[in-house]
């Protein structure tokens, strides 16, 4: 046989793959620096416009991104020049890949088409929760605490979305469909947090809920209450797996 007909070299196709996320990691840090800053969607996208949905957090709460970018830039590179060849990190790369790779365009899409933006930010949670499934056991400051903590913010984000757009279409009363997102997420979060066992999972979903609560509340208490009662005991999750 040929070198021509040998099949590909597993280890090559593992380096491909840590490229292939840096180069798509490298992308998705840039995005921001060159669109518009994103918090959320503007009400005159959808039919029915609702000014400061319920169930989106306060402004400041986006500011986590800052960590998410610069600890999945860190996690990417620590990759390629320390683990580019190793198949417990190569396990979940392609997951990571493709929702990294769609975030990278993310913002600009969600600043015209909410619809489709909520669409792929399912996506992206869903590459980035089949990373972390299979996030390795070492190294966890370096792939699975980062990638952590960008699949929280995402599950919370993703059910945040779903949430507005519902609301823009009409769909029920914007208190309604918060509780819905509420539930949604919670729903999603907590089997996942006990499941997972990685802490910065959690963080990242109380940290958008607590900005839940301080968006509501003045306006809605009961359902501020029930956002803090949600971050609590994900928090408390945290810590107690930080602990462990």
């Amino acid at each position: 046989m040929t070198d021509l007909e040998q099949p590909d070299d597993p280890k090559d196709t593992a380096k491909l793959k840590a490229v292939l996320l840096v180069v798509a990691t490298v992308a998705f840090v840039v995005t921001p620096l060159i669109t518009q800053p994103f918090t959320g969607f503007d009400p005159a996208q959808l039919p029915v416009p609702v000014d400061d949905p319920p169930i989106q957090p306060e402004g400041y709460a986006f500011s986590i991104w800052g960590v998410i970018y610069l600890w999945l830039l860190g996690s990417a590179g620590y990759g390629l020049f320390r683990r580019d060849t190793a198949q417990d990190w190569d396990a979940g790369r392609w997951g990571l890949i493709v929702s990294i790779a769609i975030g990278a365009s993310w913002i600009s899409i969600a600043l015209r088409d909410p619809v489709i933006a909520t669409l792929l930010i399912w996506l992206m949670l869903i590459g980035a929760l089949w990373a972390l499934v299979r996030a390795p056991k070492r190294d966890r400051a370096w792939n699975a605490l980062p990638v952590g903590l960008y699949a929280g913010w995402l599950t919370a984000a993703s059910c945040v979305a779903l949430g507005t757009v519902a609301m823009g279409y009409g769909l029920a009363s914007p208190a309604v469909i918060s509780w819905a997102g509420l539930a949604l997420a919670l729903a999603i979060a907590l089997p996942l947090t006990r499941h997972l066992r990685v802490p910065t999972y959690p963080i990242a979903v109380g940290w958008a809920l607590l900005g839940v609560v301080v968006a509501n509340a003045a306006t809605l208490p009961v359902f501020a209450a029930a956002a803090g009662l949600g971050a609590a005991v994900l928090l408390w999750l945290a810590v107690t797996q930080a602990r462990a």
